[in-house]
């Protein structure tokens, strides 16, 4: 037999013969596979373009007719440049077993994914690292990871319509605070790894002046993909990172420390003298813990952590090859302003009721821009829902009994171990133990015989294997775990009774935990699942979602997240296999990431792909550093300015200085384009170091501009590369490439333009295509090779991110085809500009190209109402009335909404949210003519509540039902917001990140 080894673990191929294609394991059995010779007469009916596009060919022509356009043709010829359009049709690859000329139906797409999923070999695997095998109770997959109601929210920057999802955060905060013994926790990060890396950058902030250029040191027991993710990121910013061993390092000029808790191989080794040393040094310590063993033992900032990172995977989020899964950190009040991603905080409404928000540095990248401490703008809210719910339903016992016995069965089978002469770790441990095999065996002894029991072991070393167990091992695998070990060592294994101590359910006494966690009522009210399914159902009839109206953000693209798409998510094979398995154990995986790079490649007109960026803003940090090491490559590592338009992203910044750049800005036009003149100079002045130009195309005010030939060219002229942000992607697939057009590298945001759901503020994912020049550099990763040849390091814990949602898209892609995809573009340009011709005669359309045309979004000026006393955020909390999310409020312009309609609205739904905001501009009159005082209209009250339309006293100026139902067919769509308009000011001074004591809800409690 062959072995194939990587660094942190290293596995047997199955003997000949063996079958590892179980159904059981891997899908469902019984698809059926395409019969690409049937006569086109008995082709499948469940085409899934005709489902996933909104407006039916009639409606098409309706809209075309009211915008006077005589084709799509036509319409895309006067939106896009002729310069930029593909000059013959858009062709995809064939979905693998289907024929070229027909994308499968859903029956088809479905059944070859199961077949897919069936060649993942689902091993048991013992891994850790970081990542466990869970349960997740069935009360929570059912009704939030497979529902659209929890999974089809936006970002809840409007808060009183998501209130629910804002209280499961809050739970998920006050878990993290409680278990790490940390006052203050972000409501999720994307990894464990780039948790680490973001602690690191908190310490670097949060350093006196002498240590701004001092060094951050990591144990050398800590996991290997972060000790990888922190190098790529402390290098791009100049940062020494040091590995060793802590309790013998100089830490005198070191600014932050961090320490893995329990340690990679398992061991417990007491914190406390290094985190005295460190202080004494004047360093923040950071730790990376494990939650589940947060229940047992003694918290980190109870024995002086200053930061805790991890993941909260194993509280019942599936492992899906690497993600996704919601990492966390928590940190003391002192740092609140310096923690990354979003913090929810507990406000009141204008009522006085309790409500909560997100808090602080909301959006902070399109503030500070390239002053922020992070680029972090989304984060992992599904996920960090799941797990928060999993602490919920189990409560604090709940959890201690999970936590005592797989701590129980570690410590059974290291005694058994010890039976067979096996050297264990002098140290305590709580799951994972480190077996040194005392000359009694090999490794690659011990991992084939666990081969032969379908088995994944993680060999440390010649002679040492870590075995790393979980919630889902049962005592058949402690049985079958042993056997391995005396099949290798030829010793007897004992049986577990006989093994097994009642006192081994305990923490060893030194490091054992004696402080409660999760004291809140909330962790102790709903252990039965029908008081669990009723709490669920009761946040998430908080929140406005997709399934109730549509939601017009723009650069945001909510569309359709189609239930066939979203169907292979939690099967057994795509959801239960370890990141760090065998790559042979992955062939599923490995065709689903050919053929999905490979599309990706075709519609950006590029020649690789890098999936593992898990998040926009990491794709964007991802080609940055791709550009920066081509230039470190040719001997110009000295090109470090980053020009950007100013109108760019909020996160394009603030990537470009993570990535080690120097941001000059560029101006913009009146109408919106890049000002060419103003480009050129800038590029000219800093031709001796200019390294990139990051562009967003069509632009960020909704155009697509005439002169992107030009601005490309002349960056390459001087030097530089064009990052282009895929932000608005949907608006080209099919119709123009970045590739063609100039571009060197571009990000794709996969919950955007190819449909994997925004999940109320993620799971996202940002993978990169880039340039041939470019491929050589692409992230690889320590563990799993990945990358090219001269790969930059990892920026996402997992090798390919957060790879189980990249089903999704694969099934967007496979099922639309390349006409479908062309088709969607089409469309969402057609859309976009009916909403523009009907609303264009009441509000100001800001931005539109030469021809008059719009792309797949435009931007209505509000501003013209200030005087009146009326501004962007009136309008949007009046849209709450009449059911709808607002769109972008104040980007890229202050005091605009940013509207765009996506390929799956039906004509129907557009005319819905153009009444509303026709029927709001007349109100809007009312306040402008003098009918009624700016301050006592429906605008400054809105949203209004059932409770204040239902209360004895109505003092207003306008009756209950224009505040309720201001339109007739909202009484068959009302949506009622669960509070009144949010005082964020008052949050902000009054922050509280946990769930307060019940008495202090009062009786405007939830």
């Amino acid at each position: 037999m062959t072995t194939t080894e990587t660094p942190g673990t290293r596995l047997l191929e199955p003997p000949a013969g063996s079958d590892d294609r179980e159904t059981a394991e891997g899908g469902r059995a019984g698809g059926r596979a395409a019969d690409p010779s049937a006569p086109g007469a008995f082709a499948p009916l469940d085409d899934f373009p005709r489902r996933h596009l909104g407006p039916s060919e009639d409606e098409v022509a309706e809209m075309l007719a009211a915008i006077g356009a005589g084709s799509l043709d036509e319409l895309v010829a006067e939106a896009i440049p002729r310069a930029i359009r593909l000059d013959g049709p858009f062709e995809l690859s064939p979905v693998p077993g289907f024929a070229p000329d027909r994308p499968p139906g859903e029956r088809e797409l479905l059944a070859r994914l199961d077949e897919m999923a069936a060649e993942n070999r689902v091993w048991r695997s013992y891994l850790g690292m970081g990542y466990h095998d869970t349960v997740t109770p069935r009360v929570i997959q059912r009704n939030v990871l497979e529902n659209p109601g929890w999974y089809t929210q936006y970002t809840p920057y409007q808060a009183e319509i998501s209130q629910g999802r804002l209280e499961a955060l809050l739970d998920f905060q006050t878990m993290v605070a409680d278990l790490t013994g940390l006052p203050m926790a972000n409501s999720s990060l994307l990894d464990e790894a780039t948790a680490a890396a973001e602690a690191m950058s908190l310490c670097l902030a949060a350093a006196p002046p002498e240590k701004a250029d001092g060094a951050f040191f990591c144990a050398a027991d800590c996991h290997p993909q972060t000790l990888a993710v922190i190098a790529t990121r402390a290098e791009a910013l100049g940062i020494e990172v040091r590995v060793g061993d802590p309790a013998e390092a100089d830490l005198s000029d070191v600014f932050g420390l961090l320490l893995q808790y329990p340690a990679t191989d398992g061991r417990i080794v007491d914190p406390v003298p290094v985190v005295e040393r460190a202080h004494a040094a004047g360093a923040l310590v950071v730790a990376a813990c494990d939650l589940l063993a947060l229940t047992l033992l003694r918290p980190p900032g109870e024995w002086g952590a200053d930061v805790a990172v991890g993941s909260a995977q194993r509280f019942g989020v599936p492992l899906g090859y690497g993600g996704p899964h919601a990492a966390f950190l928590a940190t003391g009040e002192e740092h609140k302003r310096r923690i990354p991603g979003r913090i929810i905080g507990v406000s009141r409404d204008r009522d006085g009721h309790t409500a909560y928000r997100m808090a602080l540095q909301t959006r902070e990248q399109h503030i500070r821009r390239e002053k922020a401490t992070s680029n972090i703008c989304t984060a992992q809210v599904l996920l960090a829902v799941m797990a928060g719910f999993y602490a919920v339903y189990h409560g604090p016992a709940g959890l201690t009994r999970i936590a005592r016995r797989v701590h129980a069965m570690a410590r059974t089978l290291a005694a058994g171990l010890g039976r067979m002469g096996c050297e264990l770790p002098d140290e305590p441990f709580f799951d994972t133990v480190r077996v040194g095999l005392a000359g009694r065996a090999s490794a690659d002894d011990v991992l084939a015989a666990a081969a032969r029991r379908r088995i994944n072991l993680r060999r440390l070393d010649e002679g040492t294997v870590c075995v790393a167990l979980d919630e889902a091992t049962t005592a058949g695998d402690l049985g079958d775990l042993l056997a391995v070990f005396a099949e290798a060592t030829g010793a007897t294994a004992a049986g577990l009774e006989e093994l097994y101590d009642e006192s081994f359910v305990e923490a060893d006494p030194r490091f054992a935990r004696t402080s409660d966690f999760l004291t809140h009522p909330v962790f102790r009210s709903f252990h039965t699942e029908h008081e669990m399914l009723r709490y669920v159902r009761r946040l998430e009839s908080r929140d406005l979602s997709l399934t109730h109206s549509m939601i017009p953000l723009g650069s945001c693209t909510m569309k359709l997240n189609a239930t066939a798409e979203m169907a292979p998510l939690t099967l057994p094979g795509w959801s239960k296999l370890h990141p760090f398995a065998p790559v042979e154990q992955a062939a599923g995986y490995r065709e689903l990431f050919a053929s999905l790079g490979r599309w990706l490649e075709e519609i950006t007109g590029f020649a690789a792909t890098s999936l593992q960026p898990n998040a926009g803003s990491q794709g964007e940090l991802t080609g940055l550093m791709v550009i920066r090491a081509w230039h470190r490559d040719r001997g110009e590592a000295h090109r470090d300015v980053c020009l950007i338009p100013v109108s760019a992203h909020g996160t394009n910044p603030a990537s470009a200085v993570m990535a080690g750049m120097r941001v000059v800005p560029v101006a913009c036009e009146d109408d919106g384009d890049i000002d060419l003149a103003d480009l050129e100079k800038k590029a000219s002045e800093h031709a001796d170091r200019l390294a990139a130009l990051m562009v967003t195309y069509p632009s960020t005010h909704g155009v697509f501009e005439h002169n992107i030939r030009q601005v490309c060219e002349a960056v390459h002229r001087h030097g530089g590369q064009v990052y282009l942000d895929g932000a608005n992607m949907n608006a080209q697939v099919g119709l123009c490439r970045p590739g063609d057009y100039g571009a060197d590298v571009c990000h794709l945001n996969l919950h955007k333009t190819f449909c994997i759901p925004h999940g109320g503020g993620g799971p996202g994912m940002g993978p990169i295509c880039v340039a041939p020049h470019l491929a050589p550099f692409l992230p690889g990763h320590p563990v799993v090779p990945t990358g090219g040849d001269k790969a930059i390091g990892p920026v996402s814990a997992a090798p390919w991110g957060s790879a189980s949602i990249l089903t999704i898209s694969w099934a967007y892609v496979a099922m639309m085809g390349a006409a479908g995809l062309t088709r969607a573009s089409e469309v969402a340009i057609l859309n976009a500009n009916y909403m523009a011709k009907r609303l264009g005669g009441h509000y100001d359309v800001l931005f539109a190209g030469r021809r008059g045309r719009v792309a797949h979004e435009f931007i209505l000026d509000l501003r013209p109402f200030k005087g009146s006393g009326v501004d962007d955020e009136d309008v949007a909390k009046r849209l709450i009335d009449y059911g709808f999310h607002a769109p972008t409020m104040s980007f890229p312009v202050k005091g605009t909404l940013m509207i765009e309609p996506t390929e799956s609205e039906s004509k129907a739904e557009l005319d819905r949210f153009c009444d509303a905001m026709i029927a709001i501009r007349e109100e809007i009159r009312d306040v402008e003519e003098g009918r009624i005082a700016a301050a006592d209209s429906p605008l400054a009250h809105a949203p209004h509540t059932a409770a204040a339309i239902a209360a004895d006293d109505w003092d207003r100026a306008y009756g209950r039902e224009q505040a309720a139902y201001p339109l007739p067919w909202v009484r068959d769509r009302k949506f009622w917001p669960a509070v009144g308009r949010v005082d964020n000011a008052w949050g902000d001074r009054n922050l509280v990140c946990a769930c307060p004591p019940m008495e202090a809800y009062g009786e405007g409690g939830p």
